[in-house]
């Protein structure tokens, strides 16, 4: 029987400069779509970022992950909040969108670390019983 998981997908040793190296590839490659979209007339700042982040946590894991939103937040602000390629200071409506991406990031890293975490335990066999479960009733 076939174990469920990413099928052909590799994965990274957490905390390895692999894993961030990867991280800092992933940015570029979601800066570089985010500029696309911006070209096009997208305002969405940190839309192309969001599911590079999660994608990046399951295969990288989370310290990845965390180093590619912190890389992420000041990126934006230089290259993609208005005016472009300058720090300044934020608008409310600027200020907002870093926050619920920080938002949103924690909340997709934690979400891609638990799937890691999941498939991790899949790929080992699932749940072992350890006798009996104090939760089970003997009567």
């Amino acid at each position: 029987m076939r174990r469920a998981g990413l099928v052909g997908v590799p994965r990274v040793r957490p905390w390895s400069w692999q894993a961030f190296l990867l991280g800092f590839v992933v940015v570029a490659m979601s800066a570089a779509l985010q500029g696309v979209c911006v070209a096009f007339g997208a305002k969405l700042y940190f839309a192309a970022f969001l599911p590079s982040l999660f994608v990046l946590g399951i295969i990288a894991g989370a310290p990845a992950a965390a180093f590619a939103a912190l890389l992420t937040v000041p990126l934006v602000w230089w290259a993609f909040i208005p005016p472009f390629f300058r720090f300044m200071p934020l608008s409310s409506a600027g200020a907002d969108s870093i926050n619920l991406f920080c938002l949103l990031a924690v909340l997709l890293i934690g979400l891609a670390d638990l799937c890691r975490e999941t498939m991790a335990m899949i790929s080992r066999g699932g749940l072992k019983p350890s006798g009996e479960s104090t939760a089970t009733n003997s009567q």
